[in-house]
């Protein structure tokens, strides 16, 4: 025997799906940004790169901080839909949302040389090592 509850369509749902088949359309926007950025992180000798999943977001609401060695990425997204003359909506489906991550690298990252850039819903930072800057001997009078 299953312990799982049934889901209950709403009657909103319901309604539709009695008079017309097929006529439900699916959102247009597909699925909300998720609850966490995926990443992916690895490093080379002078440099760490982090690759992080965004679909869905347009590269101007994209914030990237590093402070040290602690990379912060975070994203608002606002999708609506555009309502044309003459056209009458029936469904209109649309999320706002915000996302962030936040994570430590185990160096420090020179800020002024890192670079990103985003493609096909995929955010690449490049973040080069801070040279480590040798003790300096004093002289001694």
């Amino acid at each position: 025997m299953s312990n799982l509850i049934p889901r209950r369509m709403s009657l909103f749902d319901e309604f539709f799906r009695d008079l017309a088949p097929g006529f439900y359309i699916r959102p247009l926007h597909g699925d909300p940004l998720p609850q966490q950025i995926k990443v992916d992180i690895t490093e080379s000798d002078n440099a760490y790169t982090i690759s992080a999943e965004m679909p869905g977001v347009n590269k101007d609401a994209i914030h990237v901080t590093v402070d040290n060695n602690v990379v912060t990425i975070s994203a608002e997204v606002k999708q609506e839909d555009v309502k044309r003359e003459g056209e009458k909506v029936l469904h209109s489906e649309r999320y706002f949302g915000a996302v962030s991550r936040s994570f430590a690298l185990p160096g420090d990252v020179d800020e002024g040389a890192a670079s990103a850039k985003f493609e096909n819903g995929v955010l690449t930072l490049t973040l080069p090592k801070k040279v480590a800057v040798a003790g300096k001997r004093i002289r001694i009078e």
